[in-house]
């Protein structure tokens, strides 16, 4: 599996192990599979490997977890020659890590990917998540921790925010399954907040008032200048920010809760286990 030293992967090891599957995670180096969970067989991977080499990388793999590394926006050059070796290799599932509302939304390496995967005949599910909340306790943590505040452009909108973790349940619970070739599954939690009431519920786990003051999405974009973000990346945060405005990612489901049979993360559960990140 792609991704397996990350947020997402290192839940999908994780429960694919609890279900007693064997899995190999794709490494660069010696570092990154030092990383690797504990029964997680290490295995040499790079997207920019030969054809090849990438066969050699797939060598005794039936199914294929596959996720874009952030950085990777060219994926005709760096994705699809994997999903052409896994066609090569007989790989007989892949499950990719896609985007809530890639379907509309042409211009995402996303949906490049998934029309790829169509037009190949691969077998595959798509699985498209809401907005992470572990966004909270990683990308905007710092400022959560030392300013008290949330700063984004939500304005007044509501999201229904999942937890990483619930993407690897369902994600394990996908690739173990049957039944779930050709099928695309909307990810989101079972409750929709605004951010101030996210905020709201970080002030009550932590003991202490966190803000959200609405900022414009000039102000939010200023800082990501200021803060040496590249020109791709402000830009993918802008569209990101607007699609939320719209309230495009405010609507809840019971994904989690069918594929699984548990109930997804509340975000008061998820501040609760993750409240360490935004102590001082």
């Amino acid at each position: 599996m792609t991704g397996a030293t990350g947020t997402v992967g290192d839940a999908v090891t994780e429960f694919l192990l609890e279900r007693g599957a064997s899995v190999l995670g794709a490494v660069r180096n010696a570092d990154d599979a030092a990383r690797l969970r504990a029964g997680v067989e290490a295995r040499h991977f790079d997207f920019s490997m030969s054809p090849a080499g990438l066969d050699q990388a797939l060598e005794g793999c039936d199914q294929l977890f596959l996720m874009r590394p952030p950085a990777i926006a060219d994926v005709k050059t760096y994705l699809f020659p994997v999903i052409d070796a896994a066609q090569r290799r007989g790989i007989r599932h892949i499950v990719f890590l896609s985007l809530q509302g890639v379907q509309q939304n042409r211009r995402t390496p996303h949906y490049a990917v998934e029309q790829y995967l169509k037009s190949t005949g691969a077998p595959f599910t798509s699985l498209r998540p809401n907005f992470f909340m572990q966004n909270l306790s990683t990308t905007h943590a710092a400022e959560i921790r030392d300013d008290d505040d949330v700063f984004v452009p939500a304005g007044r909108s509501f999201t229904a925010f999942i937890d990483a973790r619930d993407i690897g349940r369902v994600s394990a619970a996908v690739l173990t399954e049957t039944g779930h070739n050709g099928r695309a599954y909307t990810l989101s939690g079972e409750q929709s907040l605004t951010y101030r009431n996210v905020a709201g519920i970080l002030s009550d786990v932590l003991g202490r008032s966190i803000h959200y003051r609405r900022p414009s999405e000039t102000e939010y974009l200023s800082r990501l200048r200021k803060q040496g973000k590249s020109d791709d990346y402000i830009a993918v945060q802008k569209m990101i920010y607007r699609i939320v405005r719209f309230n495009i990612s405010a609507f809840p489901n019971r994904s989690v809760r069918r594929l699984t049979g548990h109930p997804a993360t509340t975000f008061r559960e998820f501040a609760e286990r993750e409240r360490g990140a935004w102590k001082s």
